[in-house]
């Protein structure tokens, strides 16, 4: 079902996934299955007005991936699109990697030697809007096969494929290449903007969390005068930001001065959770008011509520405070 005639909309806010894990065989046929890419969620606007790229937390992003304009130089602008995909960066592998992007994510008009050293592309996996028709309304199944059809494809964009049928496969597929996981999404699902759903899943191979950068502690060694380590919070289910855990490991350099000059402006006195933290982790704690978001990859959850063995991954600029939540 479409709606026909409409105005290209000024906003769609991202469908998000549910974490979880594959469907069983006997519900397989009922579901399509994507690669799952490590990068930053990107809604492109396409039409006779230029190109706008949102991310989830509705940042305009164009000047910051000025590579990706092209897409507006072809048939695609004229037809007036809404397509929703990843920003992505490859690392010498030819894998997506986090830790690449983030020296573009802040960046809002690069250089050309970043745009050189560093380049982004945009793996394209739904449409949501064509040819002055809404397709919120229409299933995955028939969304893709419009997608297909357009062929975004090119120097800096794909149309990665979607799988029927064999999960595992699917997973298994994921982790020979060195890539996060997969999505199962149901093959009759509807496009459901800024809701998470069980019509989508994320099946990852290691788990990972979005973070609020509560505070940090002072480093010793070859740290001295730095960041040792961050002090990490997230919201628990009546909404309160408690203690996760902290994370002295996975920085680079340029991260860590990055982090101490994004995290000066906001220090304050007082601890801004809601929950007490251990003593280890209070001496010398320098709070700041909750303004950054970041990413973590751990190994499990202890009985108290913490993270277990985290890795730091990056800043998350594309994330709210207010979103982050404790993921299954």
């Amino acid at each position: 079902m479409t709606e026909s005639g409409a105005t290209m909309p000024a906003l769609i806010r991202p469908m998000l996934a549910t974490p979880g894990e594959l469907p069983g065989p006997d519900q397989e046929e009922r579901w399509a299955f994507e690669m799952k890419w490590d990068g930053v969620r990107a809604v492109v606007y396409l039409d006779e007005g230029g190109v706008r790229i949102l991310t989830r937390n509705d940042r305009e992003v164009a000047s910051t991936y000025p590579e990706l304009a092209g897409l507006g130089d072809g048939a695609l602008r004229a037809r007036g699109v809404v397509l929703d995909g990843e920003i992505v960066a490859f690392d010498t592998h030819g894998r997506p990697s986090f830790g690449e992007l983030q020296a573009r994510m802040h960046v809002q008009r690069p250089s050309a030697q970043l745009l050189a050293d560093v380049p982004v592309s945009l793996l394209v996996f739904d449409v949501c809007f064509l040819d002055g028709e809404s397709l919120l309304r229409t299933p995955y199944v028939d969304r893709r096969a419009a997608l297909v059809d357009l062929d975004v494809n090119g120097a800096r964009w794909a149309t990665p494929p979607a799988f029927d049928g064999d999960g595992a496969a699917a997973l298994a597929a994921s982790k020979a290449q060195g890539l996060e996981g997969v999505l199962a999404k149901r093959r009759d699902s509807v496009y459901e903007p800024g809701r998470r759903s069980r019509n989508w899943v994320k099946v990852k191979h290691i788990r990972m969390q979005e973070v609020v950068v509560v505070g940090w502690q002072p480093g010793g060694g070859r740290r001295e005068g730095g960041i040792g380590s961050l002090l990490l919070g997230v919201h628990d289910d009546e909404g309160r930001l408690v203690y996760a855990g902290h994370v002295g490991t996975g920085f680079t350099d340029w991260m860590l001065d990055d982090l101490m000059a994004r995290l000066r402006p906001h220090e304050r006195k007082t601890s801004p959770l809601a929950t007490e933290v251990p003593r280890a982790q209070v001496k010398d704690a320098r709070w700041v008011t909750p303004a950054l978001v970041g990413e973590v990859a751990f190994g499990e959850w202890t009985r108290d509520g913490r993270m277990r063995h985290p890795v730091w991954r990056g800043l998350r600029p594309d994330k709210a405070v207010e979103e982050v939540v404790r993921e299954a």
